[in-house]
Parts: C-alpha cells; sequence; structure tokens
C-alpha cells in the first residue's frame, strides 16, 4: 500500500488498528486527562503528516511508535502540560488499571507503573517497547540507539526496579 496517497477513511483505519499503541504512549507520558487529549490529536496530526516519509521497509506499527515517542517526549518538553504537576502519579496509575485481576497483581502493575514514571524519558520510552515485548532492534529503531545501547539500558533499568522493589 503507497501510504502517501492514503485517503481519509483508510488514514482513520489504520489509527484504529493501532490505538492500542496510541494509548499506551498517551498514559505513560500524561498524568491528567485533558494532555492525554491534546498529546493524541498532536501524535494523530504528526502521524498524518509524515505519513508519506513512512518508509515501508519497517514495520507500520514500528512507526507508529516511533512518531507516537517522539512527539510525546516533545510535548512533555514543552512544558505544554496542563495539570501533569498537580496530578499524581498514583491517580494516572489507577486510571491505567482498568483490567479486573487479582489485587496482589494490580499492587505488582501500580508499582510498576509508578517506577517507569520516574524513568527519564528515553529510558521509560524503552522499557515501554520492551515490555510490549519489541525485539532490542525495533526499540533501536524506535528510540534511535544502537541494538547493544538498547541491551545494556534494559539491563540497568531491571537493575534499578530490583534494587526499589527490595
Amino acid at each position: 500500500m503507497k501510504y502517501k496517497d492514503l485517503d481519509k477513511e483508510a488514514f482513520i483505519k489504520i489509527i484504529r488498528e493501532h490505538k492500542s499503541i496510541l494509548y499506551k504512549v498517551i498514559f505513560m507520558y500524561c498524568k491528567c486527562k485533558e494532555d492525554r487529549k491534546d498529546l493524541e490529536q498532536e501524535i494523530i496530526i504528526q502521524l498524518w503528516k509524515s505519513l508519506k516519509k513512512y518508509d515501508p521497509q519497517y514495520k507500520l506499527s514500528t512507526w507508529i511508535y516511533k512518531v507516537a515517542m517522539n512527539v510525546s517526549i516533545s510535548f512533555y518538553r514543552s512544558g505544554l502540560k496542563h495539570k501533569s504537576n498537580k496530578t499524581t502519579l498514583d491517580e494516572n496509575i489507577l486510571q491505567l488499571d482498568h483490567i479486573d485481576e487479582s489485587a496482589e497483581r494490580n499492587e505488582q502493575l501500580k508499582m510498576l507503573h509508578l517506577f517507569i514514571g520516574q524513568l527519564g524519558e528515553l529510558n521509560k520510552a524503552i522499557i515501554l517497547l520492551y515490555l510490549e515485548e519489541k525485539s532490542h532492534k525495533e526499540i533501536s529503531e524506535i528510540v534511535g540507539i544502537s541494538e547493544s545501547n538498547v541491551g545494556t539500558k534494559i539491563s540497568r533499568i531491571k537493575q534499578q526496579l530490583k534494587s526499589k522493589v527490595k
């Protein structure tokens, strides 16, 4: 499929098919509802604008992750956040935990999300992609660092997590 000639309906279909990617990235970077709406809109706009530059040698999902991550990091750095500093991370985590699982599992997920929320932008992106079971190669392509650097960073993040759990 030639994405540079894509019509609006086909683009909307792509967005719907990959909405879980967008939501995961948006929830990881935004703590309040208004920010999430703004970020979602900005990601979709940037996806539409850059679709003609998409290189089909990469998986479409990898490209969407890359655009979503880059837009999210820029959004986060730009200070466009409305109420993010007033909303606690715990409130954000509670919104993420919509899956009905055992209380212990929910507590573990909350702790994991709390830890991830404390990471810097690059490490947050890397661990999010790692938890999505992306390969080191895919993570490397999305965040723009070498595969070996991805492996090193994941190892260090895991070590940080282990020390926090203790």
